[in-house]
């Protein structure tokens, strides 16, 4: 009797098992195994998110693809996740826009400024025939985006009152590592510092940097309210989260898994809107309670100020979407 039999591919890539395991009947069935590595905590949305989506990928299948859910940068940051799906160590992973321009430069889109006009033009412009073309846009590179998740609206956060532009001027600012969001902290007259997620924490109460800037619920659930008191609600860039799969690893999986993996994907997304948009409430909420004065500042001085990047962009591939997303009623 087989205990359990490991098999890589013809690729000895690690990304994709094949277990052969006993079920109760004594017979003997395949099991494909999909690691998916992220940076969030076991209490964010997006995480809440991927659990469900696990759920849901066995459930259709009977168990026999299965998605193994690595957070907390377990498995590295979201640049070395990106580049493990590209070797082929791992399946997927879960990770901002932001880092994935380095690797897919027309994602750089998502880092300008006041791009979208609300959650609902967002919803209208990924979901449609820019967004469906964008998550395609890195299948040369290895990387093949599956659905976008909702990621909200990006604000400041600091340990001082922020209330124009003005007041990030000599700020060392925490940013992702993006060339858009380094080039938009610099128009706004601030010091940008890539750090990664996981050390951010330390370096706001180090004071390393002076501030950052994010989601409410990751403000919330990463506990830098307890470094930070001021939200600045200026929303100044929608950028998503992304579901991206190894190119070889799609590939890999049989006509059925690949139509299983993508039903689930799709109604993760629904999940993923409905917990968002409840998480955003709380965690608001949430770090009032705790003491965080949550500034609601004139959003029109912040979008004056970006203005400069959107007129760098002019008679480029980046403007034509630019004006190709404005366009989308």
């Amino acid at each position: 009797m087989k205990k359990g039999l490991l098999v890589f591919t013809s690729l000895s890539l690690v990304y994709l098992t094949v277990v052969y395991v006993i079920s109760a009947c004594q017979e003997e069935r395949d099991v494909r195994v999909l690691r998916l590595a992220h940076s969030l905590n076991l209490r964010h949305p997006v995480h809440l998110t991927l659990e469900y989506l696990a759920e849901r990928v066995r459930e259709k299948s009977d168990g026999h693809l299965i998605v193994e859910v690595f957070p907390n940068e377990q498995l590295g940051t979201e640049k070395e996740q990106i580049e493990a799906l590209q070797i082929g160590y791992m399946a997927m992973t879960k990770t901002s826009t932001a880092p994935m321009e380095s690797f897919v430069p027309e994602l750089k889109i998502f880092g300008i400024p006041y791009l979208f006009r609300d959650s609902e033009h967002f919803w209208k412009v990924v979901q449609g025939p820019i967004g469906k073309k964008l998550l395609e846009a890195g299948v040369d590179k290895g990387l093949k985006g599956l659905c976008y998740y909702d990621a909200g609206a990006r604000s400041f956060y600091a340990k001082k009152p922020i209330t124009s532009p003005d007041d990030l001027k000599g700020l060392k600012v925490r940013v992702m590592q993006s060339i858009m969001a380094m080039e938009m902290i610099e128009t706004m007259g601030a010091s940008p510092t890539p750090i990664p997620w996981g050390e951010l924490y330390t370096a706001l109460d180090q004071g390393t940097v002076d501030a950052a800037e994010n989601n409410p619920p990751s403000f919330e659930t990463s506990r830098h309210f307890e470094v930070c008191k001021y939200y600045i609600l200026d929303e100044h860039v929608r950028v998503p989260d992304m579901l991206v799969i190894s190119t070889e690893v799609w590939n890999h999986l049989s006509p059925q898994e690949q139509a299983i993996l993508q039903e689930a994907v799709e109604e993760s997304v629904v999940y993923n809107r409905k917990a968002w948009a409840e998480a955003e409430v709380a965690s608001l909420n949430a770090v009032k309670a705790a003491g965080v004065t949550v500034i609601e500042p004139d959003k029109t001085l912040f979008q004056q100020a970006v203005r400069p990047m959107w007129e760098r962009y002019k008679n480029t591939e980046l403007g034509d979407l630019i004006r190709q997303i404005q366009e989308v009623r």
